[in-house]
């Protein structure tokens, strides 16, 4: 929790990368995350200032069974990937997926600069995600850690 009400966006910690395992996590590495909801402790919705790297993709292609996601392209620009196909969105551009739709997605910089926008996801525990493209899946172990493990639930 915040012990100010406010503060500038540098005292936000960056993460780089992702829970992903190889052969994945290096689609994803020139990804920074500033997590922004935590650093306040929201506990209803998560809001993230994403920024990637030329080359990179936000995620692996996915879709949610609950959770609802909302971006906001702040600057760059960026190739949405969807099962509809492809679409560049730049600064001013909003998309939105609700929990529960089977559309997967992900967004790539395919420019030459880096590119930012606002993430925000409902935080709720009984969702998963679901990677078409991918040979990816989550396992919770007994002692509750989350481990990404093949869909035959082989891990990696």
């Amino acid at each position: 929790m915040a012990d100010k009400p406010a503060v500038h966006i540098s005292t936000i910690e960056v993460r780089r990368g992702s829970m992903y395992p190889e052969p994945f996590a290096s689609r994803v590495a020139e990804r920074e995350k500033r997590r922004l909801g935590d650093r306040f402790g929201l506990t209803q919705y998560g809001v993230n200032l994403v920024t990637l790297g030329a080359g990179c993709q936000s995620a692996l292609r996915h879709w949610h069974t609950h959770e609802d996601e909302l971006v906001y392209v702040l600057s760059g620009e960026l190739v949405l990937v969807t099962d509809a196909g492809e679409q560049v969105v730049g600064p001013g551009m909003v998309v939105g997926f609700p929990g529960g739709s089977q559309d997967a997605h992900h967004f790539v910089n395919r420019s030459g600069a880096p590119a930012q926008y606002l993430e925000v996801g409902s935080r709720l525990e009984e969702d998963m995600a679901h990677y078409p493209d991918d040979d990816l899946a989550w396992k919770v172990l007994e002692d509750g850690r989350w481990i990404g493990a093949h869909k035959d639930g082989t891990p990696y």
